[in-house]
């Protein structure tokens, strides 16, 4: 083949990596990718660009500018995988402003939850993916900019970039434009809608809504326990997406027959959560302050102020307030906000038995832990307790055996040998996650099941909900950000309450949600007891938290 021939088709294979690598579309709901056969106007604008610059200058585009336009170049292509990518995986846009400050908090998890070897092993390979896109984003500028010393080429280059770049902008205008060839959508514009979300944040004073009146008696909870328990990951999936709902039906009758064995009602709901995916500290801090918080900017704010919580709410009547956090593992100042008595982080759990997912801390043993610590003393007050479970965080699996005798749980080897074989056995899936999550709810509600039957005697009002959907690779594309609320007592005047509100008989909440969920707070307290005013409270909170950022 003539030079002339293999120049033209190395540069042809250069321009069609270098569009590819900037218009490729996510491959749902996997972190894979394909390519649909659109076009790059980048492209076109650096064919553009490197054609001008050759006709006004005489010498070829040094090699040091190449090697930094490939770098440039490697970081549009990463901005655009995670632009295409986290949508798909998280069911939302990527904030870079914010997702940044909680990757020290990430690494440390995985870090933790995954052997050293593994975790070194997928740095190496980053590095190495990283080197190898850099070399071949080097490869085809270079070929490019070569190919621009031909003035046939450079003008070819020049005239199809600009019909390209015209007929990219005549589509955004008008309908009139052909719609072929297809553009994939600027990555520039990816990184000018973070620039804007930076200085958004950056710059934002926005009033924050006053909290709902704190003001009940809470009478017709007095002599209870209030468990507050927000369930990972817990979404409307679990009862309308097709290949979930069905798999999860026994599981929720054992939960549904445990409440009905042991004397108490079950009402429900759908809300709409706050966050999607993840993000669950939105949804705690929405429902217990009665402010709708959806964005860490607005939670770091709020957690600057005076504020009353449910927390301090139940305090005033006398109840000690807890916190019961098997997933903390670092600092926690947002509890100084919500004005809690006592934490009890993973470290104070002390859990000695096998691990399982990022956690490590089966739901099970938490609740049968706390037992030990708090529900068994006696004489004490009565408690208020907030419990976001783990057991069913992402990415769902291995999910822990549940063990019906449950004093075995504090044993060394709380299963038997079999047992966790079959459950270190349901590695996640990475492309199918569906399995994995009805495992893990089906998990929590046989745990759940069983800590009804364990206090059949007690007198406990359980209020039972998500944080939010699981992320996108389960909800699938458009899902709502509704999440079930189930509310479990023997006191037929609190259920009565909300059944007037809205609320349905059993664990199967109806359409259409009742709410959103920092407005399910004052419907809860109303059950709960007698308000005295309608007028929004502001401020009188017990504490004031030094957020971490």
């Amino acid at each position: 083949m003539a030079p002339r021939a293999v120049a033209l088709a190395a540069l042809a294979a250069a321009l069609a990596l270098l569009d590819a690598s900037l218009s490729f579309h996510n491959v749902w709901p996997t972190p894979a990718i394909g390519w649909r056969g659109e076009l790059s106007v980048e492209l076109a604008g650096l064919l553009l660009i490197l054609a001008a610059w050759r006709w006004r200058s005489d010498h070829p585009v040094a090699a040091g500018r190449v090697r930094l336009l490939a770098v440039v170049w490697l970081l549009l292509v990463i901005g655009h995988y995670a632009d295409v990518t986290t949508p798909a995986l998280y069911g939302r846009d990527i904030n870079v402003y914010w997702d940044v400050r909680y990757m020290p908090d990430v690494a440390a998890m995985i870090t933790t939850a995954v052997p050293p070897w593994i975790t070194i092993a997928v740095l190496v390979a980053l590095a190495i993916v990283v080197a190898a896109l850099y070399a071949i984003f080097r490869w085809a500028l270079g070929r490019v900019v070569a190919a621009m010393d031909d003035r046939h080429v450079r003008a070819g280059a020049a005239i199809a970039a600009a019909a390209m770049i015209l007929l990219f902008v005549a589509q955004q205008v008008t309908d009139r434009a052909p719609a072929v060839p297809r553009f994939a959508t600027p990555v520039v514009t990816a990184y000018a809608r973070q620039a804007r979300l930076v200085a958004g944040a950056m710059g934002a004073s926005m009033t924050l809504a006053p909290s709902p009146p704190m003001d009940g008696d809470l009478a017709l909870a007095r002599g209870a326990d209030v468990f507050l328990v927000f369930i990972e990951a817990y979404g409307a999936v679990a009862f309308e997406r097709a290949d979930i709902a069905p798999r999860l039906v026994a599981a929720r009758a054992v939960l549904d027959a445990a409440v009905r064995d042991t004397g108490r009602r079950a009402v429900s709901t759908f809300v709409d959560s706050p966050t999607f995916g993840g993000s669950s500290w939105l949804a705690h801090i929405s429902l217990m302050s009665g402010v709708e918080v959806r964005d860490p900017e607005t939670n770091a704010r709020l957690m600057t102020e005076h504020r009353d919580t449910v927390v301090t709410d139940f305090a005033r009547r006398g109840y000690r307030t807890v916190a019961l956090m098997p997933g903390l593992r670092q600092r926690w100042p947002e509890g100084a906000f919500y004005g809690f008595d006592d934490v009890y982080v993973a470290a104070r759990l002390d859990y000695r038995g096998p691990e399982f997912g990022w956690f490590a801390i089966p739901d099970q043993f938490t609740l049968a832990k706390f037992d030990t610590l708090e529900l068994d003393r006696a004489p004490r007050p009565n408690l208020f307790v907030f419990y976001p479970t783990i057991s069913t965080h992402f990415p769902f699996s291995p999910t822990p055996p549940y063990q019906p005798a449950w004093h075995r749980i504090f044993d060394a080897h709380p299963w038997d040998g079999p047992d966790v074989i079959r459950a270190y056995a349901q590695q996640p899936d990475w492309t199918h996650f569906a399995p994995g999550y009805v495992d893990a709810v089906a998990y929590t509600y046989e745990t759940l099941a069983g800590y009804l039957r364990k206090h059949a005697g007690r007198d406990i009002v359980f209020v039972i909900l998500g944080d939010h959907q699981p992320a996108a690779a389960v909800s699938g594309e458009g899902a709502s950000w509704s999440v079930p609320v189930h509310v479990v007592a023997s006191r037929p005047a609190i259920l009565d309450r909300l059944l007037a509100r809205g609320f349905h008989t059993g664990l199967v909440p109806a359409r259409p949600a009742l709410c959103r969920m920092h407005a399910l707070l004052p419907i809860l307290l109303d059950a709960l007891g007698n308000r005295q005013s309608s007028a929004p409270s502001s401020a009188a909170g017990r504490g004031r938290a030094v957020y971490p950022f």
